[in-house]
């Protein structure tokens, strides 16, 4: 038996996030009754329901797994209230309908760069749990020339709302007169945390990019560059370095994670 909505992640029809709320806005049904938060099924026994409509081993959707260079504007949601555009919106019509994708994680409307979007629910937990700290890529341009000394403070943990942030990787690519262009190397995602941690150190950001994912790179020297607003799919190497990296290989499959 397990959680409704763990099922319906599983499946690949919604994430957790979006399964759960599909759940309290009363669209999913177990043998014919509305669930609530918590209902556990047998999915091999038990009749669920979405929208009207059974959902069963043979309906599956086929897992997906995605790269996307997201734009500034572009929201790392499936829906907006606001009708702002969203990062399904720049996927093609046979990809946005019926495949429960979605992103995993976010970038904030003002920064750019790689983005993952999949409907493989159990992925999806598993990259964004904390236990997990998958490495992330960033060319942060900076107002001002940070010294070194700062640099280092950085690199060895900020105290960020009463919690220390893990070690980062700092180094400078390029700096001009009144601004600096970093690479960080991060392995937590918290909440706009560079840009926090930006300001805690008396500075502003003024272009946030995302450039790879472990060693999942929009820009590889044997494929033309992903361009901002395009995606691709994951070669099978990329989606064996993920599920690797989150424990979701079986045993004979698994490699030491570099």
């Amino acid at each position: 038996m397990e959680r409704v909505q763990k099922i319906l992640s599983g499946w690949g029809i919604a994430s957790r996030r979006q399964a759960e709320q599909m759940i309290l806005a009363g669209r999913v049904r177990l043998n014919g009754e509305i669930v609530s938060l918590g209902t556990k099924a047998d999915p091999n026994l038990d009749r669920l329901e979405v929208d009207g409509k059974f959902i069963q081993n043979a309906n599956r959707p086929e897992f997906v797994y995605l790269l996307l260079n997201k734009p500034v504007g572009v929201i790392s949601t499936c829906h907006d209230p606001q009708g702002r555009t969203t990062v399904l919106d720049l996927l093609p019509e046979n990809l946005r309908q019926g495949r429960g994708i979605h992103p995993v994680g976010r970038l904030d409307l003002d920064s750019t760069g790689a983005l993952l979007l999949t409907n493989d629910g159990n992925l999806t937990l598993n990259l964004t749990h904390p236990r997990y700290h998958l490495p992330k890529t960033y060319q942060v341009w900076i107002d001002g020339n940070p010294s070194e000394s700062l640099l280092q403070k950085w690199r060895e943990g900020i105290m960020l709302m009463n919690k220390k942030t893990l070690p980062a990787q700092i180094r400078v690519l390029k700096r001009s007169a009144d601004q600096t262009l970093l690479q960080v190397v991060l392995r937590e995602g918290r909440n706009r945390q560079i840009r926090r941690i930006v300001e805690l150190l008396g500075f502003k950001v003024l272009k946030l990019h995302r450039s790879a994912i472990g060693s999942i790179q929009l820009n590889q020297s044997d494929r033309p560059a992903l361009l901002s607003g395009r995606y691709r799919y994951l070669n099978d190497d990329e989606i064996y370095f993920l599920k690797n990296c989150v424990n979701l290989l079986a045993p004979k499959e698994a490699a030491p994670i570099q």
